[in-house]
């Protein structure tokens, strides 16, 4: 117990120190990157302060991770150049022994991590971006265009040409209907289609019906039948553009919202990486103490300068490792689970790796 309470208190100070040095400098970029436009649309000291205190806990959420790498890190090597770890190998205990306590600690961390970006950081994170993009003049275009929903369990499809959100309307609209053996009954046109908040479905406007035979013949017809309108019920809302940010909706919301997409036929590859994300990412807390473990004993010299380095240098690779593998789910080129996942297993892979050819 003197070793494991020797041991945190070596890395716990220096892992606060580096917590709130990472993220100052994440909260500091995303200033840096806007300031220009800040000082251009006069925004006040008070808007831009608040922009950055909501901003905190994302950072905290990003920087968790890097801080905990590089406070072990740089402990145990330190202790490695200072001969203290040579001393505890020499008395029969190995090093994978005696961080034990810090993996024990991470494991419960990665849950801790989890529940504080499932229930802080997307508040405050949504706050930040919306106020941001107000400071920002960044307006939300929620019109569509090219627009196919599939409703009722496949039975109704609708297809139109655009969608505008100020006017609730779909334009060069088709509405596909079909039996429950999926044949196709009617066809309905219309040139446009209102929402009708008072009836809750789409009214109208210049249709025709195309009624298909059993005989395999199209009759046209001018009127369109009230049971075919009836079935028209599906809301303005998922026509719009999808504007919902994973990031700012904890994982309850993400999975009613990513079903609705996969319902309604739309595409959800890009939101369902970002939903294996929030499970995904916590359990790097817990990994990069291997990486730390693996990089002890690499070198006596300028421990701080190396251990900074691998820092950052296993940090960039990790972020542009996920960057890159969220681009190929959200194409369709790897599944979505591989786009959250693929870095850290390929973590889990280099950390065995480092701790076979450590001294452990």
């Amino acid at each position: 117990m003197k070793l494991v309470g020797y041991l945190l208190k070596k890395i716990i100070p220096l892992f606060l120190g580096s917590l709130v040095f990472f993220s100052l400098i994440l909260n500091l970029v995303d200033l840096f990157m806007n300031i220009a436009t800040y000082l251009q649309n006069n925004c006040t000291v008070k808007d831009i302060l608040t922009v950055m205190l909501n901003y905190v806990p994302k950072t905290v959420w990003y920087a968790i991770p890097v801080a905990i790498l590089f406070s072990t890190s740089y402990t145990l090597s330190n202790m490695y150049a200072t001969n203290e770890l040579e001393a505890l190998f020499a008395s029969g205990v190995s090093l994978l022994h005696f961080c034990l306590p810090i993996l024990i600690i991470s494991f419960f961390m990665s849950f801790g991590l989890f529940i504080f970006e499932d229930n802080l950081v997307v508040k405050t994170f949504e706050k930040k971006t919306i106020l941001q993009n107000q400071l920002l003049n960044k307006s939300v275009n929620e019109n569509n265009s090219d627009v196919i929903v599939i409703s009722n369990n496949g039975k109704v499809i609708y297809k139109a040409k655009s969608y505008n959100e100020e006017l609730k309307k779909l334009s060069r609209c088709y509405f596909v209907f079909r039996d429950e053996n999926k044949k196709l009954q009617n066809v309905v046109y219309a040139e446009e289609a209102f929402w009708s908040e008072e009836k809750k479905c789409w009214d109208l406007s210049n249709a025709s019906q195309y009624k298909v035979k059993e005989n395999g013949e199209v009759e046209f017809a001018f009127k369109v039948s009230n049971e075919f309108l009836e079935q028209l019920t599906e809301s303005y809302e998922i026509f719009r553009k999808s504007i919902v940010d994973i990031q700012s909706v904890n994982t309850k919301d993400a999975k009613v919202y990513i079903n609705h997409l996969r319902k309604a036929g739309l595409p959800y590859q890009e939101q369902l990486s970002e939903y294996y994300k929030k499970y995904s990412f916590p359990f790097i807390v817990f990994l990069v103490v291997f990486v730390s473990i693996g990089l002890t004993g690499k070198t006596k010299k300028n421990v701080l300068l190396v251990s900074l380095a691998s820092c950052i240098g296993a940090s960039v690779l990790f972020y542009v490792m996920m960057m890159i593998t969220m681009v190929l789910a959200k194409h369709g080129y790897i599944s979505p689970f591989m786009g959250a996942w693929f870095p850290v297993f390929f973590f889990i892979v280099g950390s065995l790796v480092l701790l076979k050819y450590s001294r452990t």
